[in-house]
């Protein structure tokens, strides 16, 4: 067959796990999710942005500075909440917000603390792969409808873990550059035939190799194709937003990821993670931790900005984190023990601090929150019930949350 495609061609259009359901009719239907509950009663689901600071940002130089800080505390738009004086967009904002100073998870390991935070237990625990959270929204507020994934991280993070690849996310390496490989090389309806022989041609294969590499492989195209023909993909395209946005959420690649995780909520999209590296601070925290706000600051102070003037803030939960804290003080070596996040919007009561830390910023000395309360709290706000079970691929139940979460009542 002439210009036929192959399948590594066709699985290169997948551009790394593109999550968006199908649409087209020679496409398997999956699982309902409770987006499709929304549709019928006329609410609209939540979404979540993650911003995720990945190495473990120091708490001393952002959002609960000392006495001794190398940092000067400046007042935010709140009276009596200071944060760090290199945020100072993100303190205009910060009656949208709810800093929790209590953070205490004791996993000091890089690899472990970010499967910890992503997912809401520890690696190994159980003896399986767990799902992290982008997957969990995907699962509970996902829609077989959409047009669009359900999952998208800027710059990489976690996968779908035992709810298996439909829930996996799509990777935007650039958002500039959006999905890359999107545009169809031949016309759509030429596509939708080869994608359709593809799929007989898998068939049996797939019957007999009950493999989740295999499925990945079919779910991919098939999605890969539905997005091609979605006039919603034009999401991806941050270059159609006019300068003057542009400008506010300034340049880099974390800056453009918020624009980008904005466009995408406002189409619908119900989980982004944004991440940004650099946070591992061994040599000390003062010089690395303040050019890292000048990428940190407008991109998430214009995102909580923008959100809130589109009416979106309230349906989106936008959170701050690493996989831990800093060592009080010059914030040089991992720390687990007492370390702050950020949670803003989606209707919880913001404008407040909840949890605190002793003089050094050593010890939580109130309102210590474990990786369970804040995987319970975060559900909460998003209105997924944390003590729902899952099934996992070998009909197992699973529960979403570690034992005994104490959600954090302060928000809600």
């Amino acid at each position: 067959m002439q210009n036929s495609l192959s399948r590594r061609e066709l699985l290169q259009l997948t551009a790394a796990g593109v999550t968006t359901l199908p649409v087209c009719g020679w496409f398997s239907t999956l699982a309902a999710g409770a987006a499709e509950a929304a549709q019928t009663t006329g609410q609209k689901h939540k979404s979540c942005i993650l911003l995720y600071m990945n190495g473990g940002p120091a708490q001393s130089h952002t959002f609960d500075l000392k006495s001794s800080s190398e940092y000067k505390a400046i007042d935010s738009e709140v009276p009596g909440i200071q944060i760090s004086e290199y945020l100072p967009k993100v303190a205009q904002q910060m009656k949208s917000c709810a800093i929790l100073r209590g953070m205490s998870t004791g996993e000091a390991s890089h690899p472990r603390g970010r499967y910890l935070m992503h997912t809401g237990w520890r690696q190994g625990q159980g003896g399986v792969t767990y799902p992290s959270l982008g997957a969990l929204v995907s699962h509970e507020l996902g829609s077989v409808e959409s047009e669009l994934p359900n999952f998208v991280s800027v710059g990489g993070t976690l996968g779908a873990g035992y709810l298996g690849p439909k829930h996996a996310p799509l990777i935007v390496n650039d958002p500039t550059r959006g999905v890359e490989n999107l545009k169809p090389y031949a016309e759509l309806a030429e596509i939708d035939d080869r994608a359709s022989l593809l799929q007989e041609l898998d068939k049996k294969f797939l019957g007999e190799t009950k493999s989740l590499a295999a499925e990945a492989h079919q779910k991919g195209y098939q999605r890969a194709v539905s997005l091609m023909h979605s006039a919603k993909a034009r999401a991806f395209e941050i270059d159609k937003e006019p300068a003057k946005v542009k400008e506010a959420y300034g340049t880099g690649r974390f800056a453009q990821g918020c624009l980008l995780a904005r466009r995408l909520v406002e189409t619908g999209v119900p989980f982004v993670e944004v991440s940004l590296g650099g946070w591992d601070t061994h040599g000390g925290a003062a010089t690395p931790v303040k050019n890292l706000s000048a990428q940190l600051d407008p991109g998430f102070g214009a995102l909580l900005a923008d959100l809130k003037d589109r009416g979106l803030l309230d349906t989106t939960l936008v959170i701050w984190m690493g996989e831990f804290g800093r060592s009080p003080g010059k914030g040089t070596n991992h720390y687990a023990r007492a370390w702050s996040t950020v949670l803003a919007g989606a209707g919880i009561k913001s404008g407040q601090v909840i949890g605190s830390t002793d003089t050094s910023g050593g010890t939580v000395k109130d309102r210590p929150i474990s990786v369970a309360d804040f995987f319970a709290t975060v559900l909460t706000a998003l209105d997924i019930n944390h003590e729902k079970k899952l099934e996992a691929r070998n009909s197992r139940p699973m529960n979403m949350v570690d034992k005994n979460p104490k959600v954090i009542e302060q928000l809600f």
